[in-house]
C-alpha cells in the first residue's frame, strides 16, 4: 500500500467519523432516545457542536423564533432532573429539565423535530426566578419522585386517548366544561412549583381551573409506552386585553385513561399577571412576559 493510498484512508476515516457518531438517530425509540441524549449532553455543557443539525435549523424560545447562538441551549447547566418522553409516530421528543442552581435556577421543556437522522428542530419553554409560581426545589421534590415509569403494553392508552384527555382539559378553561375532563384519583398537579397534592387517594387535579381562558397554539407529543402526553400553547390568548397569549406547556401522565399527573409551566412574568399574584391556575389572562435574558 502506497503512502497516498494510506493518507487518503486516514482522510476518508476522519471525514466520516462525525456521520458515523450522529448515524444512530433516527425515529425508533432507541433513535429518538439517542438524540435526546446529545441534547442533554449539549445542554449541559452549553456547547452544541456535538449537535447532528440540520441545515435550516428552527430554533425557538418561548413560541419566538431566535438564532441558536444566542439561545438558552448556550447556557451550561447542572440538570437535576430530566424526563423525556419519545414519539415515534411524528419523529419528535420532549424532555423536561430542573435546574437547581440557586443562581441561577431553571425548569425547562425543550422539543426536538429529527428528520432524516438530523435535529430539524429545537422549541424550548423555560421559567426562572419572578416567573408565575416557580418554586425550583417544590418542582424538583415532587416531580423527580414521581412514577412515569414504562407502562405495560397490555395496559396502554392509545395515542387518541393520550391526545383527548389533554384537549378535553385545556378546553376546559375556556368552556368550563370539567365533566368531559377524565379526572383520575389520585391526581396530583404541580404547577411551576405549586402543588395540589397531600397525599390523600382523593387528590385531584380538579383545583383552580378557571372559565373562559382560552388556551390556544397547541402542538403535542405523546409517547404511549409511559402513556404521556405534553402540549405547547399560549395560554390566555385573545383576552379582554388582547396579546397572543404566555408561553406555556401542559404535561400530562394518563394511566388507564384518567389523568394522574399534571406538570404546568408558564413563561409569564408575576408583574405581568392580572392583579397581585394572579396567574394561570387562577385564572390569569395575562400577555407573554418579556422576561430577563437568559443568563450566559
Amino acid at each position: 500500500m502506497t503512502r497516498t493510498v494510506l493518507r487518503w484512508i486516514v482522510v476518508v476515516g476522519v471525514l466520516l467519523a462525525p456521520a458515523a457518531s450522529f448515524a444512530e438517530i433516527s425515529c425508533t425509540r432507541e433513535g429518538l432516545k439517542a438524540a435526546t441524549d446529545l441534547y442533554i449532553a449539549a445542554q449541559t455543557k452549553g456547547d452544541i457542536a456535538g449537535l447532528p443539525l440540520a441545515k435550516g435549523l428552527g430554533y425557538v424560545e418561548n413560541f419566538k423564533p431566535m438564532n441558536i447562538d444566542e439561545g438558552l441551549i448556550k447556557k451550561p447547566m447542572k440538570i437535576d432532573h430530566q424526563r423525556s418522553l419519545l414519539d415515534t409516530s411524528t419523529c419528535q421528543t420532549y424532555t423536561e429539565i430542573m435546574v437547581s442552581d440557586k443562581a441561577a435556577p431553571y425548569a425547562l421543556g425543550t422539543r426536538l423535530r429529527v428528520n432524516h437522522g438530523l435535529i430539524a428542530e429545537i422549541e424550548m419553554m423555560w421559567t426562572t426566578t419572578g416567573y408565575w409560581g416557580f418554586n425550583i426545589d417544590n418542582y424538583l421534590k415532587y416531580t423527580s419522585s414521581e412514577d412515569w415509569g414504562v407502562i405495560p403494553t397490555a395496559k396502554r392508552d392509545t395515542r387518541s386517548t393520550l391526545e383527548a384527555a389533554a384537549t378535553a382539559y385545556l378546553d376546559a378553561f375556556l368552556e368550563g366544561k370539567k365533566d368531559l375532563v377524565p379526572w383520575g384519583y389520585p391526581c396530583q398537579r404541580t404547577e411551576g412549583g405549586m402543588y395540589t397534592g397531600k397525599g390523600s387517594p382523593m387528590d385531584s387535579c380538579d383545583v383552580g381551573v378557571p372559565s373562559g381562558v382560552n388556551i390556544a397554539n397547541r402542538h403535542f407529543v405523546v409517547d404511549e409506552t409511559i402513556g404521556a402526553v405534553v402540549a405547547f400553547c399560549t395560554f390566555g390568548a385573545g383576552g379582554p386585553n388582547g396579546g397572543s397569549g404566555a408561553p406555556d406547556t401542559h404535561l400530562f401522565r394518563v394511566e388507564n385513561g384518567k389523568l394522574r399527573f399534571v406538570h404546568t409551566m408558564t413563561h409569564l412574568l408575576q408583574a405581568n399577571g392580572p392583579g397581585k399574584g394572579a396567574g394561570p391556575g387562577k385564572g390569569a389572562r395575562g400577555g407573554q412576559g418579556k422576561g430577563p435574558a437568559p443568563q450566559k
